[in-house]
C-alpha cells in the first residue's frame, strides 16, 4: 500500500471513485474541472494489483485552517486503516504548512470522532460557509456534520 500525491493521469480514476460514492449519497460529488484545478490538494492510496483504492484532499481555507475533502476508501479495503492514513497525510501536510486546525464536513462523523476530531457547529466555519457552501446545491439545508482537530505547528506548539 502506498499513499502519495495524485498526478494528472489519475484524475479520471479519482473522479470515478468519488462520484461512485456520491451517487450513493455518502459524499458530495466533484466535477472533473474541480479535481484538475485542485490536483495538488489530493492524495491517493494505491494498492498493488487493485490500483487506486482511496482518495483524500487537504484544501487550505484560511491562515490557520484547512479542510479535509473527498475522503473515500473503496468498500473492499475499508477497515484496514487506509482512511486514517490518508487523514494522517493531510494532518502532516497541515503541520508542514504551518496550519493549526483541520476540519471536515462529513456524513460519517463517527469515523472522524474515532480518530480524534471533535464535532463543532458549522456556524463556527464562516470562511467555509461563505466561500464554498453558499455555492452548494444543498445550501442552506446542509445535512453534513462538521468536525475539527487541532494539529501541532510552530505557531501553537
Amino acid at each position: 500500500m502506498k499513499i502519495r500525491k495524485a498526478v494528472c493521469s489519475e484524475i479520471g480514476h479519482v473522479h470515478k471513485l468519488i462520484n461512485e460514492y456520491a451517487s450513493r449519497e455518502l459524499m458530495l460529488p466533484r466535477s472533473l474541472n474541480e479535481l484538475y484545478e485542485n490536483l495538488r490538494d489530493y492524495y491517493v492510496c494505491e494498492v498493488e494489483k487493485q490500483g487506486i483504492v482511496g482518495v483524500c484532499a487537504l484544501h487550505i481555507l484560511w491562515e490557520d485552517l484547512a479542510e479535509v475533502k473527498s475522503l473515500v476508501v473503496r468498500d473492499t479495503v475499508q477497515r484496514q486503516g487506509i482512511g486514517r492514513r490518508l487523514i494522517d497525510c493531510c494532518k502532516e501536510e497541515a503541520v508542514n504548512l504551518g496550519l493549526g486546525q483541520v476540519f471536515a464536513l462529513t456524513y460519517v462523523k463517527g469515523f472522524f470522532t474515532h480518530i480524534g476530531f471533535k464535532e463543532i457547529d458549522k456556524a463556527l466555519l464562516p470562511h467555509k460557509i461563505w466561500g464554498d457552501c453558499i455555492r452548494c446545491p444543498k445550501f442552506p439545508d446542509c445535512d453534513e456534520q462538521a468536525v475539527i482537530i487541532k494539529v501541532k505547528n510552530a505557531k501553537n506548539d
